[in-house]
Formats: C-alpha cells, sequence, structure tokens
C-alpha cells in the first residue's frame, strides 16, 4: 500500500506546504474519529468533480462503516456530489440522506481542508462517515464527544486544526478513551469522562472536576512547584488559541499525561479539550526496563574487559612462544578476540541490542593497521555506510572483516607490496552488500574457497553462511587485487 506521501506526489501537483498539513491531519485524526464515532476519509481531487481516496481512519469508540480499505478508491458523479458542493461551496456538507454501503447504512459529511495562510483555498476534503446500524440515543459522554468533534471539524475547514507547525504524536499522546475534560471559554470544567476523573483521583482530588477550574486545581494537585506553574500555563495557552504539546506530570505516586487542544472553530474562543492519561504502570515497566537495559550494557562492559584481557594473556604468550607458526597463530587469535570486544565496547554505549557499524569498522582498521604492521605502505580504508546493525549481525560480521581484510593485508602485499584495501558497503532495506577490495598480487592460479583449508577462510564461510545467512565469493579483478563479495540479508531471524 501507499504511502500518503506517494499518493499525493503521484496524483496532485500540491505544494510541499500543503502535503505537510496534510500529513499533520492524518497524524492527529485518530482523536477526530473517536470523538466522532465515523470513519474518516480523506479525499484529494483528481480530476473535475472527480476525488480519489488517500487515507483512511477507523474509530475505537465505535463500529466502523466499512469492512473494506477504502485507500485508492475513485469517487465521481453522484457519488461525488457532498465533496463537490463542499469543495466549490467551501463548507461542510451533511445535508444528504444515509447511503447504504452493502449491509450497512452509512452517514457521510463533507468537509474541506484548508490550512492557514494557503492560497490554494480547498486543498481536499475531510469525509465522515458514521455507520448507522448500532443508532441509538447517546449518553452524556457521546454528546459530548460529538460536540467536540463537530468543533473540530469546523477548525479542519477554517485550517486551524491541526495547528500550525505542531509535532505530530502519533504514539505517545493521550487519546479520547483514556480520559477527556472540557472547558469553557473561561477554563471552568463542564464535563469530565469518567476516565478522566480516575486519572484525577490518582492525583488526589477527592470531589467533582465540574465548574471547577482545571488549571489551578491541577497546579495545586502536582508535586513539583514547577511542574506545576508549566502544567498550568499549557492549560491557559490551549484557552487563548495555541496547542503546546504533552507534558507529564506526578503526584502522590501517580504519572499523568496531558495533552490541552484549543477549541475555537472560525476563531470563537469556546475553551479547550484536555486530553488526560493515566500512565503510572506504564513509567513503572518502563523504569524496570531501563534497569534492565543498564544491567545488559554492564555485561557487555564486563565482556568487553573480559575479551580485552584474554587477547593481553594471548599476546604474552605469543612473545614467549619460539615456533613462528605458533606464534603467528596465537597473533591471530589475539585479533580475532579483540575484534569480538569491539562489538561488545560498542553495544555497552548502547541502549539496544544495535549498533553504528561505521564506527566499528573505522575502529577495525586502524587496529588491523597498527597490528599487522602495514599501516605505511598498505592503506586500509571504508566507503559507503554499513548503518545501524542488529547484534546479532554485528558479531559475525566484524569477525568476518577481520578475517578478510587481514587476508589481504598478509598475502596480497607481501614482499613489502604497497596499495590499499577497501571495505565498501551497499545498504539495502533488506540486504546489506560487502565488497573488500585489493590492488594487491591476486589470488593464486587454481585457488578456490571451496577446497581452501587456510583456518581463517574456513572461519569466514562458516560464519557467512551460518551465522549471516549469506553468500560469499572470491574473485580476481581484471587488472590486479582481489574481490570479496558478502551479502547478507538483513530480513528479521527467527
Amino acid at each position: 500500500m501507499s504511502t500518503l506521501f506517494e499518493l499525493l506526489a503521484e496524483h496532485t501537483t500540491m505544494s510541499p506546504e500543503d502535503v505537510d498539513h496534510l500529513q499533520r491531519l492524518v497524524g492527529e485524526w485518530q482523536l477526530l474519529a473517536d470523538l466522532s464515532f465515523a470513519d474518516l476519509l480523506l479525499w484529494v481531487p483528481v480530476a473535475e468533480r472527480e476525488f480519489l481516496c488517500v487515507a483512511q481512519v477507523r474509530p475505537t469508540t465505535g463500529p466502523t462503516a466499512y469492512q473494506d480499505d477504502q485507500v485508492g478508491r475513485r469517487a465521481h458523479g453522484a457519488g461525488a456530489y457532498s465533496m463537490v458542493i463542499a469543495t466549490t461551496e467551501d463548507r461542510i456538507f451533511r445535508e444528504s440522506d444515509p447511503e447504504w454501503d452493502g449491509p450497512v447504512p452509512v452517514r457521510r459529511e463533507a468537509i474541506p481542508v484548508r490550512r492557514p495562510g494557503g492560497i490554494t483555498g480547498v486543498m481536499a476534503v475531510l469525509g465522515r462517515d458514521t455507520n448507522l446500524a448500532a443508532a441509538r440515543s447517546p449518553s452524556k459522554l457521546e454528546l459530548v464527544y460529538l460536540e467536540s468533534a463537530g468543533d473540530l471539524c469546523k477548525m479542519v475547514a477554517d485550517g486551524s486544526f491541526p495547528a500550525p507547525g505542531q509535532t505530530v504524536e502519533v504514539h505517545t499522546g493521550p487519546r479520547a478513551g483514556d480520559g477527556l475534560v472540557r472547558l469553557d471559554a473561561d477554563g471552568l470544567v463542564t464535563y469530565g469522562s469518567p476516565n478522566a476523573l480516575s486519572a484525577y483521583r490518582r492525583l488526589g482530588v477527592t470531589g467533582n472536576l465540574l465548574d471547577a477550574e482545571l488549571a489551578a486545581l491541577t497546579a495545586r494537585l502536582v508535586r513539583d512547584p514547577f511542574d506545576g506553574a508549566e502544567i498550568a500555563d499549557r492549560i491557559g495557552r490551549a484557552l487563548m488559541g495555541e496547542a503546546p504539546l504533552r507534558m507529564e506530570v506526578e503526584a502522590r505516586g501517580a504519572t499523568v499525561l496531558f495533552r490541552a487542544l484549543p477549541l475555537r472553530p472560525g476563531g470563537e474562543p469556546l475553551g479547550a479539550l484536555v486530553l488526560v492519561r493515566d500512565v503510572t504502570d506504564v513509567r513503572r515497566r518502563d523504569r524496570q526496563l531501563l534497569s534492565k537495559d543498564a544491567t545488559i550494557r554492564e555485561i557487555h562492559h564486563r565482556v568487553k574487559n573480559n575479551l580485552q584481557t584474554v587477547a593481553a594473556l594471548l599476546r604474552l604468550q605469543a612473545r614467549r612462544v619460539d615456533t613462528p607458526d605458533a606464534r603467528t597463530a596465537l597473533e591471530e587469535s589475539v585479533r580475532r578476540v579483540s575484534s569480538i570486544a569491539l562489538v561488545h565496547e560498542t553495544l555497552s554505549l548502547s541502549m539496544d541490542e544495535r549498533v553504528d557499524f561505521d564506527g566499528i569498522v573505522d575502529r577495525l582498521l586502524d587496529m588491523l593497521g597498527d597490528v599487522v604492521g602495514a599501516g605505511s605502505r598498505v592503506k586500509l580504508q571504508r566507503a559507503g555506510s554499513f548503518g545501524v546493525l542488529a547484534a546479532t549481525v554485528a558479531t559475525p560480521l566484524v569477525m568476518v572483516l577481520t578475517e578478510v581484510v587481514q587476508n589481504a593485508v598478509e598475502h596480497a602485499f607481501s614482499d613489502g607490496l604497497s596499495g590499499s584495501v577497501t571495505v565498501t558497503a551497499d545498504r539495502h532495506t533488506r540486504s546489506l552488500n560487502v565488497s573488500v577490495i585489493d590492488d594487491g598480487r591476486g589470488v593464486p592460479p587454481g585457488f578456490s574457497l571451496e577446497t581452501s583449508d587456510r583456518l581463517g577462510l574456513e572461519i569466514v564461510r562458516t560464519l557467512v553462511r551460518s551465522e549471516l545467512r549469506g553468500t560469499i565469493e572470491i574473485v580476481p579483478r581484471p587488472d590486479c587485487g582481489t574481490s570479496v563479495l558478502v551479502r547478507i540479508p538483513l530480513t528479521r531471524r527467527r
């Protein structure tokens, strides 16, 4: 399914400012759908009296009007009449009779979408389609929801919702079902939903919220006086027409997330909506996860220290060995252990089990240049970006690069030859292609990766095919040198 941006780019000639406004509207419209108990469909004109649906959201507070996804559907002729009226007359159209979508009666409304300061007039139409199959007498909460939705729809039509420059908080902001308080123009509570009352109970409110001055009441409840002044200021700014970002406050061991939205349809100050969400248990789990993350990072730090100790012991042992083959084997083991230590050192500084692999490769090349002793005559360099990799990929991959680069330096540039070794990364969405290219003497005649009995190449084969589930190929370059090509899938591992 194409994204909203892709659909707008393909089917319209909207300005970047108009596209940005529609993306912010789609980022906020779950709240509007929940307050409306209706599906919201975003329609854009693609021809005369023809519209294309480019986005849809279903309510979490009521039944959907459509079982099938409407994105990509075109409306024209009689099916586009309400949208044509909303566009040409620049007004909310809701005069049509309910229509049937299969067995479901649907009431359709068309709301013109504008942005403040825009010179294009109505850029799109917001369809508000309600499933009437379960129609009944609405409760007080539902009436307040519908009234608030009506005010926000008028603000969509005049371009004041969402507010210009407002940051979209799709996954973190409170929603209507979490708790809703409606304020009048003086900041007094006219309605508080049961969930909102429960959240205020956690903060220490014992009475009713009705007719209370919410800003002053909330400021008195908050433990930190600075936070209390800040939340009161944000509610006050919403009453004056601004749309401040969300804020968390703590009191009596409870944590509540607040967000205030102005209600100013047509510029008329009607008050504000305050959305509240009790996130006490969520924050408690977050603290537990942070504690576990800190423990995991400490483990990686200790593993890194232990590996460095092992490398130091192997290095000491190598200096005491008289047999050249044994000394070479120990020195290779030092490099292998040190390369793994690089990954654990990076993981000890990361907030998750993912690492920026570019930094690891750069440090690995510096280490190999120093240890192998070829830094003055062989240039080791990186090209392209590996990006961020999971630890399950980074650890075997750094081992592979250690063996391949070390092999290139030792065999392609033996006998004092000079040149360069370039590690190139070609990152795609689902794959990573890595090439290690040198301009040295090249592979010997008859060389085969499958039949080679070198320990380093055997390690590389095993890691690439078993751990990374990839492929490796070693081929001679046409002019001089060798290319080692490693292809690794980045799809999720079972």
